[in-house]
């Protein structure tokens, strides 16, 4: 995402509105183009001299936020690496215990007129078996400047034959090769980003978030739970209006609440938020309010209002499918995998109708002979959220539900009242079997979905 230092916005009679760009706008395809050739160009360089071409064109160009702004969304598709043969800081080690007694070791010596010198990189050199220009080179390497772009969206440097590992630096969703290749980086890719990238940045202060979705629904919940948003769910009807019930609900609204009422103006909570920006566009139609803390650090401060939907023809580079998980639910799912057991662990996809909220379970636990149970896991939420999450697991009033509790929350047993049988804490992670013990012994008949 951009830094803060980089948003750009405009506040109007408590609203707060993102500075889009026109994405046809012949100026900005032009920069856009420029920036896209010029980190092509650079692939298999030192950020360094990336970076110094990058500000000789922000120097030329009037729009000095927008270029830098479109340059770190390109820096967020890049992977810069410490190339060198032996590591430097060995190289480093070596060059100061053989120049430590007589004289300083430079980190650009004149090596045709300075013999001393020369001898100690040779005399380095040979030991690692490394050329002299490798030793000189690969004495600073690891420097920041230094580094070496050896990823630019898909595309890899010539020089940089190590085997993909399927990982970049800020790949979200999806770690295959085939499907990052479909992010190929264009001029309209770069800019429609930076547009979402700019409503993103409003959200860092955001306090409390409302989303209304009339489709897409378990992409976009996978995204709320996957981003650690507490959350309430409430069916709606097609013009957004709360329902009795999901018989006759047309989408749901979730409230989300934020980093400034519940973590004392942490930024940590916003940007959760605006990580999830993304998943709204993933639907056809989808509205979303927010409360932003305007604070200046004066004695003041003011709430303003931010509101975006489907007309702002915002896109997202986030997938579409739903089986995303937290940290906890993702290890669990892995470990599943490995288990020797009959038990089959799936993405619950059940709303479970509470009247005038929703609850939307994390897994469901099934037998081939047809017994099944429904799986919550409650992580770290403020005390506040825990009550409602207890209060709807009670409502539910399935005798099929059983729940995983961090023992990293302020609760005990005697919060669970009626539901401590049902209940497996976890420290760090949840055992299978431990979860399998606990399905045996609620789980009911089904039929098959």
């Amino acid at each position: 995402m951009l830094t803060a230092d980089l948003a750009r916005s405009r506040t109007y009679d408590g609203t707060i509105s993102p500075l889009f760009i026109d994405a046809d706008d012949q100026q900005y395809r032009e920069t856009a183009t420029e920036l896209i050739q010029i980190f092509e160009e650079h692939l298999g360089q030192s950020k360094g001299g990336l970076e110094e071409t990058i500000d000789q064109l922000t120097i030329a160009d009037t729009d000095y936020k927008i270029v830098q702004g479109l340059a770190k969304l390109l820096k967020d598709e890049c992977e810069f690496k410490t190339v060198a043969p032996v590591d430097p800081q060995a190289i480093r080690q070596q060059l100061f215990e053989k120049a430590n007694d007589s004289y300083p070791i430079a980190r650009q010596p004149t090596l045709g007129e300075d013999t001393q010198k020369l001898e100690v990189y040779s005399a380095v050199a040979d030991q690692f078996g490394i050329s002299l220009e490798d030793c000189y080179r690969g004495m600073y390497a690891d420097l920041e400047e230094n580094k070496q772009l050896v990823r630019f969206g898909h595309r890899t440097s010539d020089e940089y034959d190590e085997a993909d590992d399927g990982t970049t630096t800020t790949r979200l969703t999806g770690d295959s090769e085939e499907s990052y290749a479909e992010d190929t980086i264009t001029v309209d890719w770069l800019l429609t980003r930076y547009n979402l990238a700019l409503a993103q940045a409003v959200l860092y202060d955001a306090t409390e978030m409302r989303i209304r979705v009339w489709d897409s629904f378990a992409t976009v919940f996978s995204y709320v739970k996957l981003f650690g948003l507490m959350h309430r769910i409430y069916p709606i009807d097609a013009n957004g209006n709360r329902v009795s019930s999901t018989d006759v609900a047309d989408g749901y609204e979730a409230i989300l609440d934020g980093a400034a009422s519940l973590f004392s103006k942490s930024r940590k909570y916003g940007i959760r938020m605006s990580n999830f920006l993304p998943a709204l566009p993933l639907c056809d139609r989808w509205e979303m309010e927010a409360d932003i803390l305007d604070d200046d650090g004066g004695a003041t401060s003011q709430t303003l209002s931010f509101e975006l939907d489907h007309t702002d023809e915002l896109s997202s580079h986030y997938s579409a499918q739903s089986d995303f998980d937290s940290d906890v639910e993702r290890t669990l799912a892995q470990k599943w995998e490995r288990a020797n057991t009959d038990w089959q662990l799936v993405r619950e996809d059940d709303v479970l109708d509470l009247g005038a909220e929703v609850m939307l379970p994390d897994f469901a636990i099934e037998h081939p002979d047809g017994r099944r149970v429904v799986f919550e896991i409650i992580g770290f939420w403020t005390p506040e959220y825990l009550n409602g999450k207890l209060a709807k697991i009670r409502n539910a009033d399935r005798d099929n539900l059983i729940v995983a509790v961090s023992e990293r929350l302020d609760c005990s047993s005697e919060d669970f009242d009626g539901l401590d049988d049902r209940v497996l804490w976890f420290k760090s992670g949840i055992h299978v079997y431990d979860v399998i013990e606990l399905a045996k012994e609620y789980a009911v008949k089904f039929s098959p979905r």
